[in-house]
């Protein structure tokens, strides 16, 4: 098997869209959350809060004719990957269209603004809202398909529209190709864009935080939270084959040494600890490593009551009393299919810069959850050569990759 390893990086996220901006923001003790008025309108919603990114306006970044099928969490995935592109000295380089670079991405749905046009179609009997790209932008592969559009990729593609691990699956199926040679360089990440909609299916389940302070949600792994937050962005990695990289002088990142991925088999939207410690368990055996090498958990950490406690309860399983973790969603709040792919980004960075970000929000650990070292205050300093990165998604969908330092 070749070795796999990440030359660039980018992202466009709530509290910014590079790391020195985003790690000012966490060190703040900054989060993206805010009080959306608008959603009031809509009968029977309790949750008032998200974490909207504010004033991008990428529709006007690029020619129309580039971004005619593009809806926002499109322009979203090929936003962070010009930028990731770039990073990794990549944008205008030959490999893109040579068969030899592919596409893994995805997003939980496509946008879902065009949904209104169908809505006239269904419900109205009449076609008059529906244009040629309506179903191009909504589409489920809509992100992996504008991407590989715009940087003219011709290698293979590997959409990945599992909720919560869309971003974090593309991450895997990416390192596969790459791993028994079927592609050199691989585009991989995931985007999502808030809508009530999105909001409205967390809220019937009775899983959104109904507080309508944005200050004080969410709060992951705290015994006084009360749900999740959605969040939105986009995040992508490129992946290469190490010898090309070093070849061709490349800055790297860090390499993927472990990864995994299981689903539970057992309910659709209840999480269960005994495969999520299975899936921990094959990450480890695939890196041959031992769990003591790990030194810092990237929790999944979505502020759920069952959630985090099955999640630490398996992660306590595999790593004993004190493993290091911490929730990104406590910042960004859940970006749903971009989470696997933005907090894995942020877990290498803070691996190189040797710090951990506290877990915003948390004040009281809920003693129901596991006994770990829940990190909070300003952080945590730590120089360690190994961190892991779990998302979990419904239906059961795990994943975990652990990122070794370089």
């Amino acid at each position: 098997m070749r070795r796999v390893v990440v030359t660039g990086m980018g992202g466009i996220t709530a509290l910014g869209e590079s790391w020195q901006e985003i790690k000012g923001n966490l060190k703040a003790g900054k989060t993206a959350t805010r009080v959306m008025p608008e959603w009031s309108e809509f009968q029977g919603m309790n949750a008032c809060l998200a974490a909207p990114i504010l004033n991008h306006a990428l529709e006007n970044r690029w020619p129309r004719k580039k971004t005619r099928t593009m809806g926002t969490v499109s322009l979203y995935s090929v936003y962070a990957t010009e930028k990731a592109l770039a990073d990794a000295g990549l944008l205008d380089d030959p490999i893109l269209s040579s068969g030899r670079t592919g596409v893994a991405y995805g997003s939980s749905f496509g946008s879902t603004a065009p949904m209104t046009e169908f809505s006239e179609l269904l419900f109205k009997k009449n076609l008059h809202k529906l244009t040629s790209t309506s179903y191009l932008k909504m589409m489920g592969h809509t992100t992996a398909v504008n991407t590989g559009l715009f940087f003219h990729v011709k290698g293979r593609i590997i959409p990945t529209s599992t909720a919560c691990t869309s971003g974090s699956l593309a991450l895997i199926y990416a390192a596969e190709a790459i791993r028994y040679g079927q592609q050199d360089v691989m585009i991989a990440g995931g985007a999502e864009e808030i809508c009530p909609s999105m909001t409205a299916v967390f809220d019937v389940l009775y899983a959104t935080s109904t507080s309508k302070d944005p200050s004080r949600a969410p709060r992951p792994y705290d015994a006084n939270r009360d749900g999740l937050v959605l969040g939105e962005g986009a995040t992508t990695l490129i992946l290469e084959d190490y010898d090309r990289a070093k070849a061709r002088g490349a800055k790297i990142y860090a390499e993927i040494v472990g990864i995994a991925t299981n689903m539970d088999g057992n309910h659709v939207t209840q999480p269960s600890p005994e495969t999520i410690e299975v899936m921990m368990r094959q990450a480890l055996a695939d890196a041959k490593l031992d769990p003591s090498a790990i030194g810092f958990v990237s929790g999944h950490g979505t502020a759920t009551e069952f959630g985090d406690i099955v999640e630490t309860a398996a992660t306590h399983a595999v790593f004993g009393d004190g493993q290091p973790i911490h929730s990104m969603k406590s910042y960004f709040g859940h970006t749903l299919g971009a989470c696997g792919a933005l907090e894995s980004w942020l877990g290498i960075e803070m691996m190189r810069d040797q710090w951990f970000a506290p877990t915003a929000n948390l004040e009281t650990v809920d003693d129901r959850c596991a006994p770990l070292h829940y990190v909070r205050g300003e952080g945590l300093i730590l120089d360690t050569a190994y961190v892991m990165n779990n998302n979990y998604a419904f239906g059961g969908i795990n994943t975990s990759l652990i990122f070794k330092r370089l």
